[in-house]
């Protein structure tokens, strides 16, 4: 038996963010979560204390915003269980109180992300974002009166939290080249009686220091995620900038890659915190004390918690995996440790489909391995490439993964340098060596796993997204250790992506590469596109046609060079789609495609796929030259 293409589809993506709210009758747990049925929209539920599940947001609105094109946190809960949120269609901020939504924002080209509700006032605080211009502003939740600005700073800005005394507002900003996981500043302001930041301070990061998130113990202190020892730990951070201390002086992360401003990875929860932390081999959840330090774990059997979290009344709220359960969001008990599952279930295959996952260093480099099912002996491998690069893969049920395995194909997924999860130093690995050290790390694991007798060196594939499509194309092209690659919404060529990309990553690759003009040879010598002629190997692209930050002239141009070179490809584009699947249908089609390029590039038949031609003829010796 095989792991069906819908089971993929039905089960993808997870919760993004949850809220806990205390009513008379209990906790309420609010999330969002992928619709791929239903054009791949997020809906926005709400569990209510009796265990009754319910939408919050109507059929055919979608809680999605365009905020750093990655999109921030796009709701939050009102008291009396009404729903403040940002709608994807046309980027606008809506309140919903029964009946259908009001707009509470003007029409235009804004985008509005990173939603918070200042307490003690009727307004909702969010990041607003018109072109490249970035401020935080407060929005009447009535729809009356003008929206106010509050703060206008650095570049980019995220984390907007008011005092409890109603007095200073911090956030969180950088600006250019930086990323926010290179340096970011916690600022705090004094409010003016108007209600706008007035000179800030900063009491914690700088250029080479990352806070990702910051709330406020009292009127005088914060508690702040921050990496001042290469490692992302908790801090206490006073108004000031005086007397901080570190509260979990450790070796682990309890921060994250702010890809999506409004992640949490704490919350407030009375005198103590509830904390995610740990490694990218294992992420758990924690109750820490931050008068003693004293952390105790309550995250049971998962294996991976997701970048949100909330507390309220002694329960927090949050997202787990296991290997054999998909995300879902847990109310757990602080005190008890109880663990209750509050989604919706999904349909899984029987667990004896599902590969059993092992983590290993190989050679320095961090690799979750799934074996293949029915394979005695060396099998075809997939060596499977996060995106970001910026990023990590978890260790969790995957459904994508188990469709491979459940076939015979084994997949192993490389961290590798440059992944989060293992401090700053691992991260930085990839400091000026992006399409360098990723590549020879991907290179390293395939034949670790031929060393291992796990994997037949002439059957191993690479694939990935994004950032792990620009590792899959630069692999094929930069090693001889693949027999092809599949290529999802991939960058092909660094300098003319860094010309036509949106702004957030428009400085990126100063730091993955260098800075331009000056290392213009690195992007030449790394460029994929430019030496499609050293293909080890066929390639497949798949590209969405809406796609804002990866352009899909990025496959086209890489696809046309194989062509040229007398390489074997295949292109695919799906209309509606941007920067990763939300839609089934394109889940499934995806899927498909991809098997039946490996049948065809490792030597097996794929009979249930639709077949896939790839295009391109060998030159002869003579075309060659």
């Amino acid at each position: 038996m095989s792991i069906r293409p819908i089971d993929v589809a039905r089960t993808d993506g997870g919760p993004q963010w949850v809220e806990a709210v205390g009513t008379p009758e209990g906790v309420e747990v609010w999330w969002d979560e992928p619709r791929p049925h239903e054009g791949g929209r997020r809906c926005v539920v709400r569990r209510l204390p009796d265990g009754t599940r319910v939408d919050a947001l109507p059929a055919g609105w979608n809680a999605r915003n365009r905020v750093v094109e990655y999109g921030g946190r796009s709701w939050r809960p009102l008291p009396g269980g009404g729903l403040v949120f940002t709608n994807w269609a046309d980027q606008r901020l809506y309140r919903l109180n029964g009946g259908e939504p009001v707009p509470v924002t003007p029409a235009g080209e804004a985008r509005y992300g990173d939603l918070y509700l200042p307490p003690g006032r009727d307004e909702v605080w969010a990041v607003r974002e018109t072109g490249d211009v970035r401020e935080i502003v407060a929005v009447p939740l009535s729809g009356d009166g003008p929206v106010r600005v509050v703060v206008e700073a650095q570049h980019f800005l995220m984390n907007p939290r008011l005092s409890p005394d109603g007095r200073h507002v911090c956030w969180i900003g950088w600006d250019h080249p930086n990323m926010p996981w290179d340096g970011t500043e916690l600022c705090v302001a004094p409010l003016d009686d108007a209600g706008a930041a007035g000179a800030y301070e900063v009491v914690a990061g700088g250029p080479r220091e990352s806070v990702t998130q910051a709330e406020w113990r009292d009127a005088d202190s914060l508690y702040a995620v921050t990496d001042p020892t290469g490692w992302w730990n908790v801090h206490l951070v006073r108004r000031d900038g005086s007397g901080g201390r570190n509260l979990t002086p450790v070796e682990l992360e309890f921060g994250h890659a702010p890809w999506k401003p409004g992640l949490a990875t704490f919350a407030v929860a009375g005198g103590r915190l509830v904390v995610v932390y740990g490694t990218a081999d294992r992420r758990r959840l924690g109750v820490l004390d931050p008068e003693t330090g004293a952390l105790r774990e309550v995250g049971g059997e998962a294996t991976h918690w997701a970048s949100t979290v909330s507390a309220v009344d002694g329960r927090a709220a949050a997202v787990a995996a296991t290997p054999y359960t998909p995300l879902e969001v847990r109310l757990v008990d602080l005190d008890g440790g109880g663990h209750e599952v509050v989604s919706a279930p999904k349909p899984l295959p029987d667990r004896a489909m599902l590969p059993v996952p092992e983590t290993v260093t190989i050679e320095g480099v961090h690799a979750h391995l799934y074996p293949p099912a029915g394979v005695r002996g060396p099998a075809p491998y997939v060596v499977f490439v996060h995106g970001g690069p910026t990023g990590h893969h978890p260790v969790m049920l995957d459904l994508e993964i188990a469709y491979f395995t459940s076939r015979g194909l084994g997949v192993a997924v490389v961290n590798y340098g440059g992944s989060t999860g293992y401090g700053r130093a691992y991260r930085e690995r990839l400091r000026h060596r992006w399409g360098v050290v990723d590549v020879q790390d991907c290179a390293r694991v395939a034949r670790g796993l031929v060393e291992l007798g796990l994997a037949d060196a002439a059957r191993i594939a690479v694939r990935g997204g994004s950032a792990g499509g620009w590792t899959t194309v630069a692999a094929l092209v930069h090693s001889d250790v693949f027999a092809g690659g599949v290529a999802h919404y991939a960058i092909t060529d660094p300098e003319s992506w860094a010309a036509e990309t949106h702004d957030f990553e428009s400085r990126y690759l100063d730091g993955l590469i260098g800075p331009l003009p000056e290392t213009r040879d690195r992007y030449t010598e790394r460029s994929p596109l430019l030496h499609a002629g050293r293909a080890s190997g066929p390639c497949l692209m798949l590209h969405g046609l809406e796609d804002a930050i990866v352009d899909v002239s990025q496959a086209e141009r890489f696809v046309a060079e194989l062509d040229r070179h007398g390489k074997r490809w295949a292109l695919l584009t799906f209309p509606g789609e941007q920067h990763g699947w939300r839609r089934e249908e394109t889940i499934v089609a995806a899927l498909e495609a991809e098997l039946a390029f490996y049948g065809l590039v490792l030597g097996f038949d794929t009979p249930e796929v639709p077949p896939l031609k790839l295009e391109g003829k060998p030159l002869r010796a003579e075309e060659e030259e």
